[in-house]
């Protein structure tokens, strides 16, 4: 007799890399957002200059 569900097992197996992929691709769009800002702003400066 099967002691864990199947369904578990499912979670077990796809469930922490899928939630570990969702946290990491939240954290890059923060830090992607703030990249983009930058490079705005260094575009700006760089018109303002010229």
């Amino acid at each position: 007799m099967e002691t864990i569900p199947e369904w578990v097992k499912l979670l077990g197996n796809y469930g922490f890399p899928t939630v570990v992929a969702l946290y990491l691709l939240v954290r890059f769009e923060k830090r992607i957002d703030r990249l983009t800002k930058a490079i705005h702003e260094l575009i700006l400066l760089y018109k303002q200059d010229r």
